[in-house]
C-alpha cells in the first residue's frame, strides 16, 4: 500500500512539472534509444545506473546535472516518476521488481521477462502494488507496421492469409563483445529473445491472437541462438512467418504480406535507428524530417508504389507520459508481453526436444 500511495503523489504532482526518470543501462538501448526517445517526449534524465567508466563518462556528457547511480536501489531512491529498465536481460525481472515495489512505474526494454515464469513475476508485482509496468516494444511504431494497418483498414489486398517478416542480415563472424551474440538463453542471449521478440510483439499487435505451429531454433555460429524461423497461427486464419537471423547471404523483404487481392511489399527498415544514432532527437515526440520506408503494393506483373506512413518511436513515451498523467492508457498492455513470453518459451521447448 505504501507503494501505491508513492505512486499516486507523483501522479498528482505530475500534471505541472516535466516528468523524472532514471535509466537502468546506458549501454545501445539506454543511450542511444530510450534517452533520446525520452528527451523527445519530453521526460528529463534525472538519474542513470551503470558501473561502467566510459558510459559513466557519457551519460554527464549528455546530460551534465544527471546523478549516477552504482545499483538499481539507489536508482530508485532518486525522486523519479518512471524507471526505464534497459540493462541487460539477465537482470530485468530483478531490477524492475525493485522499481515497482519502490512505488516508480517501470518501462522494460524488450524482452520483459526471459522466460514467461520471469516474465509473470514482473506482472505479478505490479499487479501486487498497483504500480503499472509495460514493455518497449517500439517496433510497432516502425513505418512499415503503421503502413501496414493503413493498408488493412483500406482493404487495399482483400483477404488476408499471410505475412512474412523478417529480420535478417549477414554477418558471419561474430561481434566481439557481443553479450547478445556470446550468452546462453538462460542468460538472456540470442535473436529468439532479442529481434524475434519485435516480430513477434508486431505480429500480434496486426492480426490478433495466435499459436506457435512452427519453430526452428539454431546456432550456427556456435554460440548463442542466431537463426531463428517461427510460424504463426492467428486466430482470424492468417499466418505470420517470422525470420531473425544474423547468417542471411541474401536478406529477403522487410516484408511481405499477402491477400486475395494483391501483396504489399516494404523492402527495407525506415531510417529512425540510423538518426538516434547519430544523435538526432525527436523534438516535441516528432522527427522533423521523413521517416518512411519505401512501399509497393504489387499485383502479378502490376507494381506500383504507395504512400507510406512515417515511423515514430517517440510515440510510445508520448503515450508513456500521458498515461503516467491519467490521459491515457499505457502503450503495450502486460497481457502483450506475457503472450509473445510463452510463444518464446514454446520456441524454447521445441529446440530442446
Amino acid at each position: 500500500m505504501v507503494a501505491v500511495e508513492i505512486a499516486k503523489t507523483r501522479m498528482t504532482d505530475s500534471s505541472d512539472r516535466i516528468l523524472r526518470v532514471g535509466i537502468a543501462g546506458y549501454g545501445l538501448a539506454g543511450r542511444i534509444f530510450h534517452s533520446r526517445l525520452l528527451l523527445g517526449a519530453g521526460f528529463e534524465v534525472h538519474g542513470v545506473l551503470t558501473n561502467d567508466a566510459t558510459r559513466i563518462e557519457q551519460a554527464r556528457r549528455d546530460f551534465p546535472a544527471v546523478t549516477i547511480a552504482p545499483n538499481i536501489e539507489d536508482l530508485v531512491s532518486l525522486p523519479l516518476d518512471l524507471v526505464v529498465i534497459a540493462s541487460a536481460n539477465s537482470v530485468h525481472a530483478a531490477q524492475a521488481i525493485v522499481a515497482l515495489k519502490a512505488g516508480i512505474p517501470v518501462v522494460i526494454d524488450k524482452p520483459m521477462g526471459r522466460t514467461l515464469v520471469e516474465t509473470q513475476a514482473i506482472i505479478d508485482v505490479s499487479s501486487a502494488t498497483g504500480i503499472p509496468v509495460t514493455v518497449f516494444y517500439n517496433r510497432r511504431w516502425d513505418s512499415d507496421s503503421l503502413t501496414i494497418k493503413r493498408v488493412l483498414n483500406e482493404g487495399l489486398l482483400g483477404n488476408i492469409h499471410r505475412m512474412d517478416s523478417r529480420f535478417e542480415r549477414y554477418r558471419p563472424s561474430l561481434t566481439p563483445g557481443s553479450w547478445r551474440e556470446h550468452s546462453s538463453a538462460e542468460d538472456g542471449g540470442g535473436l529468439l529473445l532479442d529481434l524475434q521478440t519485435h516480430l513477434l510483439s508486431t505480429a500480434l499487435n496486426l492480426f490478433g491472437p495466435a499459436t506457435l505451429g512452427y519453430s526452428n531454433v539454431k546456432c550456427i555460429r556456435g554460440a548463442a541462438d542466431d537463426d531463428v524461423v517461427l510460424v504463426l497461427n492467428h486466430s482470424r486464419g492468417i499466418d505470420s512467418y517470422l525470420s531473425a537471423s544474423s547468417v542471411v547471404g541474401s536478406p529477403g523483404p522487410r516484408v511481405r504480406v499477402l491477400g486475395s487481392q494483391g501483396a504489399l511489399i516494404i523492402h527495407e527498415l525506415d531510417p529512425q535507428e540510423d538518426l538516434l544514432r547519430k544523435g538526432e532527437i525527436p523534438r516535441g515526440g516528432m522527427w522533423n524530417q521523413p521517416t518512411n520506408s519505401r512501399a509497393f503494393l504489387h499485383r502479378g506483373d502490376e507494381v506500383m508504389e504507395i504512400e507510406s506512413e512515417n515511423g515514430n518511436y517517440a510515440e510510445f513515451y508520448t503515450l508513456v507520459n500521458g498515461a503516467l498523467q491519467g490521459r491515457n492508457l499505457w502503450p503495450v498492455l502486460a497481457s502483450d508481453a506475457l503472450e509473445v513470453a510463452k510463444i518464446i518459451d514454446q520456441a524454447r521447448a521445441v529446440l530442446l526436444g
